[in-house]
């Protein structure tokens, strides 16, 4: 199994070191070396990769700024020399924290770490399912209703209940749901929590400004702690 990876750092005796414990480790794919942040971001563009070995402390984009811009399937070590980084690179679900100067072993059990976390990840992937989901049934007024996915336009929270806009619908449908539950039900490539009381159905977003979004003629903001995640997928999905 090989993993795709880039090095990056700024400064250059670094990155030749931990170029060279890349080359050495059979199992890694070194794509790129980058000086910058900048320069990762915009072959990452291009040309995903599983796996960044990263620099914190960089002018212009830090890494941990860079880290909170990438895909979750793209799985970051960070590699620093300050200690004071460790909570703000476990806060952004880092794989792993290598303190410098470190040895090719400690380099090693960081990428073996990875190795493991991307065979079952790719596993899972991999293995072949049912079929997509297309509907949900909830419980409303005694009754259990068919919602296809399809129709949905997004799910607002309401303390414990859930209101399901649905297009071609001006009411919407209330459920005793939490949104965390639903959630974990919903396909994540068609659809997004942007905000502590919203989830949106990404296909139904027809503008997009500063930091909200329109869906009709509903306006809805993109809180700060969804933020990268959305800021991911419109680069993901924007032309140039």
């Amino acid at each position: 199994m090989q993993i795709s990876c880039i090095v990056v750092d700024d400064e250059p005796l670094a990155l030749q070191l931990i170029e060279g414990y890349v080359l050495k480790t059979p199992f890694l794919d070194l794509k790129k070396k980058c000086d910058s942040a900048i320069e990762a971001l915009t072959f990452m563009e291009n040309e995903p990769v599983d796996l960044i070995f990263l620099d914190i402390q960089m002018p212009d984009l830090t890494g941990i700024g860079l880290s909170k811009m990438i895909p979750k399937s793209t799985r970051v070590i960070f590699t620093t020399a300050f200690s004071e980084y460790a909570l703000e690179g476990y806060k952004v679900e880092a794989m792993d924290y290598l303190l410098k100067p470190f040895d090719y072993a400690e380099f090693l059990t960081a990428a073996t770490k990875a190795k493991e976390w991307f065979s079952l990840f790719k596993a899972k992937v991999q293995t072949p399912t049912i079929g997509e989901k297309k509907f949900l049934f909830v419980k409303s007024d005694y009754k259990q209703l068919k919602i296809h996915l399809d129709d949905v336009l997004y799910f607002e929270g309401l303390k414990d209940y859930i209101k399901i806009w649905l297009k071609d619908r001006p009411r919407p449908i209330l459920t005793l749901m939490s949104l965390k539950s639903l959630q974990d039900e919903l396909p994540s490539d068609k659809f997004m929590r942007i905000h502590r009381s919203f989830i949106v159905a990404l296909k139904a977003i027809d503008v997009i400004e500063r930091s909200q979004i329109i869906i009709g003629e509903q306006r809805i903001t993109v809180s700060e702690n969804y933020k990268p995640d959305f800021l991911a997928y419109i680069a993901k999905n924007s032309l140039d």
